[in-house]
């Protein structure tokens, strides 16, 4: 899952969702600087990662990439499946995506302070492209998937990636939709253990 998926499964919390998004820039040894809130949510961005990768309807997923785009597959189903999340917003929240968004993007702004340094550099593109809300559209992952790729030092061709979306686009979806409410629940799950 990607940062749309990643904030939305922190619930109403603030500081869970500050974790969760910045879960891919915290180092174990980083976690002393953030307060309890913050680590749960460093935490539980770990745990959905973990859970996603080892998923076997996700697997399906990677395999139809696996041959074009190797180990990129799953960093690539991660995008897609932000995708289907936004486009089908409605189904997963009462507000609207477009307000939601801009909610999360003001929350983030507000807290720069404590946001890794990659983070601050990031937001400002993040927020000018609008990627949370761009998700929804072909030329928003494609923007995303060519932002990531130029990032790569490797040949990762994630820039063609939307080609296999808009080809596969029913089994991408009724793969995304068999899994997330299954991620959803083993959130509730870890956020009551936690």
């Amino acid at each position: 899952m990607n940062f749309l998926a990643h904030i939305y499964l922190s619930g109403e919390s603030d500081e869970l969702k500050i974790g969760n998004f910045i879960g891919d820039f915290v180092k174990a040894s980083d976690m002393e600087k953030y307060n309890k809130d913050i680590n749960q949510g460093i935490r539980m961005h770990w745990a959905i990662d973990e859970f996603t990768d080892h998923h076997p309807v996700v697997q399906e997923s990677k395999e139809r990439l696996r041959p074009k785009y190797g180990h990129y597959a799953g960093v690539i189903v991660d995008i897609y499946y932000d995708h289907f999340l936004a486009r089908n917003w409605k189904d997963y929240h009462h507000k609207e995506l477009r307000q939601y968004v801009d909610q999360q993007y003001k929350m983030l702004e507000n807290h720069l302070s404590i946001l890794p340094k990659k983070v601050v550099h990031m937001l400002p593109f993040m927020i000018k492209h609008d990627w949370l809300f761009n998700y929804q559209y072909f030329e928003g992952i494609e923007r995303v998937m060519q932002g990531m790729a130029s990032r790569s030092s490797f040949n990762s061709k994630m820039e063609e990636s939307v080609v296999e979306l808009k080809k596969y686009h029913k089994e991408f979806e009724e793969e995304f939709r068999n899994f997330f409410p299954e991620l959803k629940a083993f959130c509730e799950a870890f956020l009551k253990k936690d």
